[in-house]
């Protein structure tokens, strides 16, 4: 196979992602899927668009990456959990940095009155993205309900309720 200019770049980043989902957020990946020339070089990024107001990339972890992200416009709330569950949480603005370790639940939400953009460099060219409540009640087959019930003090009933958001429609 013949190596090219092309599985070097990528073009637009420079485009915002569509935000008209439940979320309000969209991920716009430069991995290896997309740039094939990253293949063995431990590197990749993302453009993250919000919506403004509260537009949310939901609670993940990347398995096999550590994330850097620095805020383009808008304002975000970022946050990750250490593994003695402690919150480390904090308001960025334009130009600010923030630093996820791999492994760890994070998250980040806009809190400003404008779109928020961030781009995210991560150490892997296949970081993964596993994201919390789409894994535990979007399982397939399900995670038994009365696992998710008593793990989280809840009702079977309500487990249901919650795995049902989540259902993949085919």
């Amino acid at each position: 196979m013949m190596v090219t200019a092309n599985d070097f770049r990528l073009r637009g980043l420079d485009k915002a992602g569509d935000t008209s989902n439940q979320l309000g957020f969209v991920v716009t990946p430069a991995s290896v899927m997309q740039l094939p020339g990253l293949n063995t070089l431990g590197i990749s990024m993302v453009r993250l668009d919000f919506a403004a107001p509260l537009g949310l990339n939901p609670p993940h972890t990347h398995p096999r990456a550590t994330e850097i992200l620095v805020v383009i416009e808008g304002t975000l709330l970022v946050g990750f959990i250490t593994t003695n569950n402690t919150l480390i949480s904090t308001k960025l603005e334009k130009g600010d940095v923030f630093v996820f370790p791999r492994g760890l639940v994070h998250f980040q939400q806009n809190i400003g009155s404008v779109n928020a953009v961030a781009i995210s460099a991560l150490n892997s060219q296949n970081p993964g993205t596993q994201q919390v409540a789409a894994a535990l009640f979007g399982a397939s087959p399900p995670v038994s309900a009365s696992v998710l019930a008593r793990a989280f003090q809840i009702d079977d009933k309500l487990v249901h309720i919650l795995q049902n958001k989540f259902v993949k429609s085919n």
